[in-house]
């Protein structure tokens, strides 16, 4: 179906992909976009829906290939309608779905029925990503050529790192027929054992055990010395700790084919937010004294941590920014700080999250955005989005960078809210998210 002319005016188009920060308009017809005019005077038509762009930025729209939609098999927590829809609010256009459902993504049917269905219950782009191994227990691989044929965009066990180094040794030899990234969990669980939170002076304080950030460094440097003798894709999923980064840069400075994400909240929180004072450490321990919805894996890190992932995705160490988004009811956090789940709702917040980092001027906009659109799209092989050239899939955001909101529970468009930012005020709103060239989302509204 085609869209309505749509010309998005006098705003700050930013496109990482052409190189392009400028003031001007951005001109959309049957659901591409046919011109990009900078310092435009330009008249349009009463056939051209205007929207005034203004000290806006506009940005292509977000993509996300870490997403957890919980369809099929945990549908209380997420649906594929809902977490379209709590994405397109965020400003994401296209998100994946991880495979930990109930079935797991693992063969062509149970991918064939996602896609399907996304085409119906979705507003935006949902894209699979399919397991490694079958039922994902890292024992037998899962028809990965099949999986390829089907739509998925890379392979990943998710939370249920490949241990066995042979297994894993296999996945990224089958990966090189359809050149698609392998995404293991980044965690040696045997050295994490009972650990729940970062494993350190906070730990120790609140009487949780400890997970030492060397189970992400070892199980990533096994990865890398695979992929390396294999000349295999390896894509690194939420990197956390300094040690991990360090490593990583040394592998891309000897040319591997390696990439990297990083989550919002890895980025911007730290293992003094597990307090529940909102990164505030206390004067004395009591009973309130920690937040379930800090659980989350990997753990929230050091301070020194948070500021080396800045460092590392300012640098391009760090390729991408990748939300995680794992919704959780409200019970499954509503308990101890042991029997609680990982994982943080994170698509509705995640760049009011990075946005404060370009306030406190540790990265540029401009980069922000491309680890959001356009670089996504060149290691994914994504055709057509992430960007604002002529002739792409118009998949635009346009966002207000003076708004101020707070995080409220009950204006998540997502199931859940199970976050540790309820109650915080952020800085920039999303406005307007446009995806194949209708409007979805403007001002609080839908549209579809």
């Amino acid at each position: 179906m085609k869209s309505k002319k749509l010309v998005i005016k006098d705003g700050n188009i930013i496109d990482p992909s052409s190189r392009t920060n400028c003031i001007g308009d951005l001109v959309i017809e049957n659901n591409l976009i046919i011109d990009l005019i900078p310092n435009s005077n330009q008249t349009y038509s009463d056939e051209y829906e205007i929207i005034n762009a203004k000290n806006m930025i506009v940005s292509p729209g977000f993509i996300d290939v870490h997403t957890h939609l919980r369809d099929p098999g945990q549908e209380w927590k997420e649906t594929i309608s809902t977490g379209s829809r709590s994405a397109a609010k965020g400003g994401f256009t296209t998100i994946t779905s991880m495979p930990n459902t109930i079935p797991a993504l693992d063969n062509a049917n149970i991918v064939n029925d996602l896609v399907n269905r996304s085409k119906t219950d979705a507003i935006i782009r949902i894209l699979p990503i399919g397991s490694i191994t079958i039922g994902q227990n890292g024992v037998n691989l899962s028809p990965m050529n099949e999986l390829a044929e089907a739509g998925v965009i890379g392979f990943s066990d998710d939370g249920n790192p490949v241990s066995d180094s042979n297994i894993m040794k296999q996945a990224l030899t089958y990966s090189l027929y359809s050149d698609l990234p392998i995404i293991n969990h980044a965690e040696d669980k045997k050295i994490v054992g009972k650990g729940l939170m970062n494993e350190g002076i906070v730990s120790n304080r609140l009487g949780l055990f400890g997970a030492d950030s060397s189970a992400e460094t070892v199980m990533i440097a096994r990865d890398l010395i695979l992929a390396e003798s294999i000349g295999a894709k390896l894509h690194i999923p939420h990197i956390s700790s300094s040690s991990s980064l360090h490593l990583l840069e040394i592998y891309k400075n000897m040319g591997l084919n390696v990439t990297a994400e990083v989550t919002p909240h890895h980025l911007t929180l730290n293992e003094n937010w597990v307090y529940g004072k909102k990164g505030e450490v206390p004067d004395y321990i009591d009973e309130d004294s920690y937040d379930t919805n800090t659980k989350v894996n990997p753990p929230l890190r050091t301070i020194s941590d948070a500021n080396d992932m800045t460092k590392g995705l300012s640098e391009g160490i760090i390729d991408i920014i990748a939300t995680d988004h794992a919704p959780h009811s409200d019970i499954e956090k509503h308990c101890s700080f042991a029997d609680a789940a990982h994982g943080i709702n994170v698509l509705e917040t995640a760049f009011s999250s990075v946005f404060d980092l370009y306030l406190k001027k540790s990265i540029s906009m401009d980069r922000i955005i491309e680890s959001l659109t356009s670089r996504p799209a060149e290691i994914f092989k994504l055709n057509k989005i992430g960007g604002l050239k002529k002739g792409y899939n118009a998949d635009v955001v346009v966002i207000d960078p003076k708004a101020k909101w707070k995080v409220e529970r009950h204006k998540f468009v997502s199931k859940s809210s199970n976050t540790p930012l309820l109650e915080t005020n952020m800085n920039a709103k999303i406005l307007v998210t446009i995806y194949d060239g209708k409007v979805i989302y403007k001002d609080g509204n839908y549209n579809v």
